[in-house]
């Protein structure tokens, strides 16, 4: 056991936000004697969930001896209004310097969590809100556990910041719901851009016993606690096959880890084998494991550029850097949108459920209109049929969203965004019709990936209203909106283009009115060289998996077909035209895109991939072919190159911003760190540009 008091949880991380932990009994009908209910808070409201420093974990330790010295019929833990708790305080593995400090805060947790699991009594965790992390972990060490139907938030996040679930969840999930499901919660959703389970998924999967309405969650998990206690309700429990079903899981556990990770992020490898060790079902064994591998994983500096990049997303991204003044932000009552395609139509649904205003489209014919308002309609009655608005919800967002041929539907709209063909002079021409109708205070918005905004808006009368709103597809599902400030951009105009992100429930970075801007000029930079080691002789697969060490989320030719060649080529002319030093044209990839070739590769009726030999044959190819090591070195240097370039340009504010893009843009894995602190530790950053683009100890272990 790691017995800490106090006072030295307290040195070991003096800045923790503490979550006490506080007991009381109650009399339950049914019961004989009376049940201790622990209630866990840290005194914040829902916006700053409970965490489990040190400092935490003796305290809930201590509320759990108290309750059991006075020899209950039963012990249930419980959390604030809203919020069960959501894990381990992750500023406090950040701060570990030493592995001895980490091994203490695994076995401190471990022994905590185990005291309600071996408990002689009935233990129950009344998960009223928010689980996720410690907090599930806390939950699977009791005997029996409750869920509110409106929890918000369920999951085990840790492989997706590069850790795992150290504190029993790799060893006590699979025993309770089947490797099966574990793999699902650990490893699937957790790499899938940490996609949450709802309280019925939940249930369905055996992780709570029973839900209950949130209008009397505690009374009713109070009644049947008791029922439990009596024996007159004995929750099922699976029956775990250690055999083959275990075998298949960890295979599966394998498949997820490789696809997705490339064998890049120690937590993930680290959890594969946790589950295998998790079929013995000791907890003796399994919790020794565990603590030994998360000390291993925390002091390495793939997890510490994953708690930065958690940091970016969590912190940076809410307070964007060089916004102004929010109170200068205008009211939107009414949303116009240029264009009725797939992307202007995506934009108008994600307006009309955010802002819930009016939202009109228009177009150069009506079929496209109609076609455009059609797809905004289906995509609710879509979300109807999953149940995720309501019939009267429905209706309103259908009522919201309207066509029309004519742009003086925008007379009374306060912000305009054009969503049409990527050229210059069309927007140019669009702007100045739309100008001709609203006033003059009206946010005119482009979703250029590419274009100079300064440019486009030259021609009008007041453009210092128009403000670059680059959404990334698909736009319900991309977190990131690079919102650029042109040249003539004022206060005004950005902060509302920042208020109304912030209603879109996006992370919002301010970008210089640059080419391409941020994510698109760098996937174009790195890209463009895998592609012209292809054209130097190359061999396709040789050159697509070269990158595999990064663990991206898709590799560049797969990047491409998602992308699509028409549109990748005419970024990378744009941005051949503004450097063509660094940036080049292949022709090989116009002969691909003007022979409608939309994928480098083929896949068989087995799902096999190989190279499409149309493409292979239309392919010119040098005699200068690299190994995978050197389109791996050179890709990478020319990303230093190219951030060092933009950061010196003043494209963004810091090395976070170009981070924080590339995590919200690109799905670049947090155990990158976005791409800065894997340039920095690999020694490229240095070798290119002379010096790193985060000071030492920042996203790396302390210097």
């Amino acid at each position: 056991m790691t017995a800490l008091t106090a006072d030295e949880a307290k040195a070991l991380f003096p800045d923790e936000v503490v979550t006490h932990a506080r007991t009381r009994f109650v009399s339950v009908p049914g019961v004989d004697g009376q049940v201790a209910l622990i209630t866990i808070d840290n005194g914040h409201d829902h916006t700053r969930p409970s965490t489990f420093g040190p400092q935490s974990l003796v305290s809930l330790g201590a509320a759990f001896d108290e309750a059991a010295a006075a020899s209950p019929a039963a012990i249930a833990v419980t959390g604030k209004p809203f919020v069960f708790a959501v894990g381990a305080d992750l500023t406090a593995v950040e701060g570990a310097s030493e592995r001895s400090q980490a091994v203490t805060i695994g076995q401190l947790g471990h022994d905590v969590f185990r005291k309600f699991t071996e408990s002689s009594v009935p233990t129950f965790a009344f998960v009223n809100g928010a689980v996720m992390g410690g907090g599930l972990e806390l939950a699977l060490s009791c005997h029996y556990r409750t869920l509110a139907s409106n929890a918000a938030a369920i999951a085990l996040p840790e492989v997706f910041l590069g850790l795992f679930p150290g504190w029993g969840g790799t060893q006590l999930l699979p025993n309770l719901i089947g490797p099966h499901d574990a793999v699902t919660v650990i490893f699937e959703n957790a790499l899938n851009q940490n996609k949450m389970l709802n309280p019925k998924q939940a249930l369905d999967l055996g992780i709570a016993d029973v839900l209950f309405d949130s209008a009397d969650y505690l009374e009713q998990s109070l009644l049947w606690l008791a029922s439990v206690v009596r024996g007159d309700v004995v929750p099922a429990r699976r029956e775990i096959d250690r055999g083959a079903g275990w075998d298949a899981a960890v295979a599966r556990a394998k498949a997820i880890v490789d696809g997705k990770t490339k064998g890049a992020a120690p937590g993930a490898l680290k959890a594969l084998q946790l589950l295998e060790l998790a079929r013995a079902n000791d907890l003796d064994a399994g919790y020794a494991a565990e603590t030994e591998a998360l000390a291993d994983v925390v002091m390495s500096d793939e997890l510490r550029a994953g708690l930065y990049s958690f940091n970016l997303v969590q912190k940076r991204a809410k307070r964007p850097a060089g916004a102004p003044d929010k109170s200068l932000a205008r009211k939107v009552t009414k949303v116009g949108i240029v264009g009725a395609g797939l992307m202007a139509s995506q934009m108008a649904l994600l307006f009309a459920r955010r802002l819930e205003v009016p939202v009109v489209l228009t177009d150069i014919d009506q079929a496209r209109v109609d076609k455009g308002v059609g797809y905004v309609h289906g995509e609710i009655d879509k979300l109807l049929g999953k149940k995720r608005v309501s019939p009267d919800q429905a209706n309103r967002l259908k009522a919201l969203v309207s066509g029309s041929l004519d742009k003086a539907a925008f007379a009374d709209a306060d912000f305009v965004i054009e969503a049409v063909f990527e050229d210059l002079g069309v927007k140019q021409k669009v702007f100045a019709e739309v100008e001709e109708h609203v006033s003059a205070e009206a946010v005119l918005a482009t979703n250029t990936s590419s274009l100079s905004i300064t440019e486009m808006a030259s021609g009008l009368k007041h453009p210092e209203r128009v403000v670059g709103f680059h959404f990334f597809n698909p736009v319900a599902i991309m977190p990131l909106l690079e919102i650029v400030r042109a040249g003539q951009t004022d206060d005004a105009t950005l902060a509302t283009a920042f208020a109304v992100g912030k209603q879109l429930k996006k992370s919002s970075v301010l970008v210089k009115d640059a080419p391409a801007f941020v994510v698109n000029r760098l996937l174009t930079r790195f890209m463009g060289e895998v592609v012209k080691s292809i054209d130097e002789g190359t061999p396709f697969e040789v050159a697509d998996k070269a990158t595999e060490p990064l663990g991206l989320p898709m590799s560049p030719l797969i990047l491409l077909q998602l992308v699509g060649p028409a549109v990748a080529l005419h970024v990378a002319e744009t941005m051949n035209g503004a450097f063509p030093d660094r940036f080049g044209v292949s022709e090989n990839m116009r002969a691909f895109v003007e022979a409608g070739k939309t994928a480098v590769y083929q896949w068989d009726s087995a799902g096999k991939q190989s190279v499409d030999p149309e493409v292979q044959a239309l392919w010119s190819f040098g005699d200068q072919p690299l190994t995978g090591d050197e389109v791996f070195a050179r890709a990478l240097e020319a990303l230093a190159e190219e951030i060092r370039i933009m950061l010196d340009e003043g494209v963004v504010a810091e090395a976070q911003d170009i981070d924080l893009c590339m995590l919200l843009g690109a799905g670049w894995p947090f155990w990158l760190g976005g791409i800065t602190p894997y340039l920095d530790r690999s020694g490229i950053s240095e070798k290119v540009t002379g010096k790193r683009f985060l000071a030492p100890g920042v996203a790396s272990l302390p210097a």
